[in-house]
């Protein structure tokens, strides 16, 4: 790729250039600290910082061509260093996307992209819809909240739906390991920062929709919320969506007005092309699921290693998707009844390990009560639930957990989880504020193995453990420092020493 050739890509969206130089593009990069030699840097405007601002350590390290959305920056700095390509365009994002697109090779063009949206069970949804995949022979990537996954490979990432460039990339490596389907989570942040712009999903999946990321730094208002979540199905040939949920008919209007054939999937409705009825729910320390699909004069029952109701919907909703790509029941059943998802409603084995001990990312108060809700339908005799609630984030959020766990749980375990910048005291008493309101019992540890420890210790049989707030994350992030964590670990080395 050179510059002509970005030129060429960035046709539409260009408001002027001055080119200066024409050569080989060696990358891209959207953090002005990896610029390199002969790279494009692309300056946007982010929640925390302004990428123009970053011009000059950009160029400092090798930037040839400088890609941005201010005018003002364009005239300052197009001016300053004369040797320099600068491209103005009408958005920074945009423009990422179709470059990064473009040095890859177009890969997403090569791939059939399942994008999955939704307040709640993108992750799960995601892992069932890859091993049904994969059980059926179709070699699938994923990419979402516990990070990504394509043949024996993982990469950490910071975000649910990572940076135009980063998916690129990712798609390039996932076709050179011989992968071409992919199911991701598509975030509304994803959707309103363009991260997919210029992608095309085969399926587009909703699972369900509520309030939640809304507040500085996210979306303005509910309607906003749910608006970008619509995007998605814009974007794709056909779709799976949730008839149960809220505001069913706003994706419905969009779907229709898009021309866009879909199908519905329920646990209310039998008249939905996918329904799940004759749920049952089993204790032990997997915590089974069962329910009957049927779908297109076809009935099976289906057993699921994943606890809660809400993971019967997760299940229709990936069978939904598979079969309408040609896998047949026999083999969604077979898969659904071996899948695992990490971090999400997770039982923790040990031989010595009687009680269901379960690993959960819930880490609001709507995760949370769902969660509780799920785990009541297995009849308890008590469930104990360890928790904390992160720093630098809302304080409504400490309030409602507490709350939350106070009305649901028989004992409350308060402690740390991400306090970052935050002291832990001024947390722990924000949970407090809400568990006060309710009559639930309480303890309050301030060190999370301690806590993890003194729940399974006053456990008994019959009982349920909940370690709510990390799932997937194996670190305790204080003060600016990742420590290792991992609950995993913890609760193996609690029953080994026994």
């Amino acid at each position: 790729m050179n510059i002509s050739d970005l030129e060429r890509v960035l046709d539409k969206l260009t408001v002027e250039k001055k080119i200066r130089v024409n050569s080989e593009i060696k990358g891209i990069a959207y953090d002005s600290r990896k610029v390199k030699e002969a790279y494009v840097f692309t300056a946007a405007k982010g929640a925390v910082s302004d990428g123009h601002d970053y011009i000059d350590g950009a160029v400092s390290n090798g930037a040839l061509t400088i890609i941005c959305d201010s005018k003002e920056a364009f005239d300052v700095y197009s001016e300053k260093y004369n040797e320099v390509n600068f491209i103005l365009t009408e958005n920074t994002r945009k423009a990422l996307a179709l470059t990064s697109a473009e040095f890859f090779g177009r890969p997403s063009d090569k791939m059939t992209l399942i994008g999955i949206t939704g307040t709640k069970g993108k992750t799960s949804t995601s892992f069932m819809i890859a091993h049904i995949l994969e059980k059926a022979g179709i070699k699938c990537g994923i990419i979402g909240t516990t990070g990504i996954y394509y043949g024996d490979k993982y990469e950490y990432i910071d975000n649910s739906t990572p940076e135009s460039y980063e998916l690129h990339r990712l798609f390039s490596e996932m076709l050179k390991c011989g992968i071409n389907h992919c199911v991701m989570e598509v975030s509304s942040q994803a959707l309103m920062l363009d991260r997919v712009y210029g992608m095309h999903f085969d399926t587009a999946v909703f699972t369900n929709i509520s309030p939640d990321h809304i507040g500085e730094g996210e979306h303005k208002s509910f309607n906003e919320y749910i608006s970008w979540k619509g995007k998605l199905f814009t974007m794709c040939d056909k779709a799976s969506i949730n008839a149960d949920s809220d505001k069913i008919d706003f994706i419905e209007d969009i779907i229709k007005k898009e021309n866009v054939p879909y199908v519905t999937f329920s646990c209310k409705n039998e008249k939905a092309d996918y329904f799940g009825s004759d749920e049952n729910f089993y204790i032990d320390t997997d915590m089974k699921t069962e329910f009957t699909l049927k779908t297109k004069g076809q009935s099976k029952r289906m057993n699921i290693n994943v606890p809660g109701e809400f993971s019967v919907y997760n299940a229709l909703c990936a069978s939904s998707v598979c079969m309408e790509m040609g896998v047949d029941i026999n083999t969604v059943s077979a898969a659904l009844s071996e899948v695992k998802v990490i971090g999400r409603t997770e039982p923790v084995h040990h031989e010595k390990c009687d009680i269901p001990v379960i690993i959960d990312y819930a880490h609001n108060a709507l995760s949370l009560e769902s969660l509780f809700c799920a785990v009541k339908r297995y009849n308890p005799s008590k469930i104990i639930c360890v928790f904390g609630c992160g720093g630098n984030r809302s304080r409504l959020r400490r309030y409602d957990m507490g709350e939350i766990s106070g009305k649901y749980a028989d004992l409350s375990v308060i402690t740390s989880d991400n306090p970052r910048e935050e002291e832990l005291e001024d947390i722990m008493s924000d949970i407090l504020v809400g568990i006060a309101k309710t009559d639930g019992k309480y303890t309050v540890i301030k060190d999370r193995r301690s806590a993890i420890f003194y729940a399974l210790e006053h456990a008994q049989k019959g009982d349920i453990v909940i370690l709510a707030g990390k799932g997937q994350q194996m670190y305790e992030e204080i003060k600016g420092v990742k420590y290792h964590f991992d609950e995993r670990e913890v609760v193996k080395e609690y029953y080994d020493t026994l």
